[in-house]
């Protein structure tokens, strides 16, 4: 395995483009598809053009995400922790393993989480001089919550709407019915191919490590993960003192914990810290705290800032083909979505469904960037087919999760808020999320298959009123 991966890394440090070019190249090969089914050059334009910049409060929260990461683990306590864990690991696969499981661990918890601290942990880890510790690889690892499991888990946002009849629409309201948690993320099947999935994806990265001799360490590649450097004392002016004294923020994160304490007391503190704008805030207040003075604040954002260039400029890019996707129509009125979901639902059975589904899940995934996004294009036409052919509609929304995440381990979208935090490039990782994507393909979509088997048909229940 591990020879398997050195082939593919040398192959896409090669071969793969940068994510820039990827893009690029995904707005064309979707246009041109437009243009196929009979949509006009100007409906798809406009498609384009409307859609760049639908995703700008998404691609900000998750800007947010990597600043508030970097600020709270900038602050003096937890840089300490992180390394306390850094110096635990022997062996160069031992600390990848170490990397992927924390990743997994928390981004079942919240899948921003799982990346933020498993990218900081793989630089405090290539700190180490006597761990021979191959960079990408560990990198590689810091990735497998969004690539594996984070939909499996509580900030699944497909399970996160159907428990939800607020957040639905009416039509998918009426297709589906309320389905709460008990049956989709804690369902004992979802539960199940969840501990099978990260196994397989630690085990994965366990063996396909480079041996010593052929890690290629992050000084090696030219990488500087040294942390920042205090600023030597100095006398300081009026104006500058209230920057070095701590209670402008401590008024500040007193504000801000007042709030989400009223947030969590309303909504509950799982429903509340999946909302990624609750996230951010609660990031913000504890590094505000951590940091003790407005200026170390100040200076960790400065530093993290350069990491979300990429995040900026091409997540309009992926909003643009998400809605030539949904709204270039043809004068039919159909869109390569319903084009899609049209001939996935009406090849399956009732046995088939989770397979063939998967499969159009996974490859919807590779053009459509946002969970919840791609969820609101598929369900109406997924769930009705669920409905007609009497599959188990909690396990149909996990057929979804499950899928969703496999386009991510070749995808570069969300590779790029990890890439900005260890400063590597696409190519230098999906070598091995590759090989993690060739393995999971056939086995998801196995465990989807059988673990379907177990469940019976339960007909729609929806709210009273």
């Amino acid at each position: 395995m591990s020879r398997l991966a050195w082939r593919f890394c040398a192959w896409s440090e090669r071969w793969f483009p940068d994510a820039w070019v990827f893009s690029v190249s995904a707005v064309l090969i979707v246009c041109a598809a437009a243009l196929a089914i009979g949509a006009t050059p100007a409906a798809t334009v406009k498609a384009f053009g409307d859609g760049a910049w639908s995703l700008i409060p998404f691609t900000m929260q998750v800007c947010y995400v990597l600043i508030g990461g970097h600020v709270v683990a900038l602050s003096p306590p937890v840089s300490r922790l992180i390394e306390k864990l850094a110096a635990q690991p022997k062996t160069g696969p031992g600390a990848v393993g170490l990397v992927a499981m924390t990743c997994m661990a928390l981004s079942l918890l919240h899948w921003a989480l799982g990346f933020v601290a498993a990218g900081l942990l793989v630089r405090a880890l290539a700190r180490r001089h006597d761990l021979p510790m191959d960079y990408r690889a560990a990198s590689a690892a810091g990735y497998l919550g969004l690539g594996a499991v984070w939909a499996l888990g509580l900030s699944s946002t497909a399970a996160q709407f159907q428990a939800n009849a607020a957040s639905m629409s009416r039509e998918l309201l009426a297709i589906t019915g309320v389905i709460p948690f008990t049956q989709t993320i804690f369902l004992w099947q979802s539960l199940l191919m969840t501990v099978v999935i990260v196994a397989m994806s630690w085990l994965i990265a366990v063996r396909s490590a480079p041996a010593p001799a052929l890690a290629q360490t992050a000084t090696q590649l030219g990488i500087d993960v040294s942390l920042p450097q205090a600023a030597a004392a100095r006398v300081l002016r009026p104006g500058e003192r209230p920057e070095h004294s701590p209670w402008l923020n401590w008024a500040l994160a007193l504000l801000g914990l007042a709030w989400l304490w009223g947030e969590f007391a309303a909504r509950g503190f799982v429903a509340g810290i999946a909302n990624l704008n609750t996230y951010n805030f609660l990031f913000l207040v504890i590094g505000l705290l951590l940091q003790g003075t407005p200026r170390r604040f100040l200076d960790a954002v400065t530093h993290s800032v350069p990491s979300t260039a990429g995040i900026m400029i091409q997540f309009p890019l992926y909003a643009g083909i998400a809605m030539v996707l949904t709204a270039a129509k043809a004068p039919d009125g159909a869109t390569i979505a319903s084009h899609l979901s049209t001939f996935f639902a009406g090849i399956a059975t009732k046995e088939s469904f989770p397979a063939v589904i998967g499969l159009y899940s996974a490859t919807l995934g590779f053009f459509v960037p946002s969970g919840g996004g791609k969820w609101l294009i598929e369900a109406p036409y997924v769930m009705q087919a669920a409905n007609e052919l009497k599959v188990h509609l909690g396990w149909s929304v996990m057929i979804y999760n499950a899928a969703e995440a496999l386009p991510n381990l070749i995808n570069p979208l969300f590779m790029l808020p990890l890439l900005g935090i260890v400063k590597l490039k696409v190519r230098d990782i999906v070598g091995y999320t590759f090989l993690q994507f060739i393995i999971h393909l056939p086995v998801v979509l196995l465990l989807l298959w059988a673990l379907g088997l177990t469940l019976d048909y339960v007909p729609p229940k929806f709210p009273e009123g």
